[in-house]
């Protein structure tokens, strides 16, 4: 059973470290505002805000508004569904290079 590809944006999203230390502190310690985590990272309140709106956007995390803050949550989702075609493409590959080897024997 092929397992579906995740959308570009997933991986967009997890190239870039800043928003990978983002999500991993989101995910650890969340909800958080783009203030919390700007202080604790080398980058702006604004830079982090921009980094959210992608995750968000790839629906690696949720924001939700009180007030005037606004909390970002993280969604495993995502990360799920790419641990899944990561796992399901590698035993493809596993299962091609097994067939060349019994072709060598």
């Amino acid at each position: 059973m092929a397992t579906a590809e995740p959308d570009d944006a997933v991986f967009a999203a997890l190239a870039d470290g800043t928003r990978r230390a983002i999500l991993r502190a989101v995910s650890e310690r969340g909800p958080l505002t783009a203030t919390a985590l700007a202080a604790e990272l080398p980058v702006s309140r604004q830079a982090v805000a921009k980094h959210l709106m992608l995750l968000r956007d790839a629906g690696l995390v949720a924001s939700d508004r009180a007030g005037r803050e606004t909390r970002f949550t993280a969604q495993p989702e995502p990360l799920r569904d790419l641990a899944a075609w990561a796992s399901a493409t590698g035993r493809r590959w596993d299962d091609r290079l097994e067939r060349l080897r019994s072709l060598t024997k």
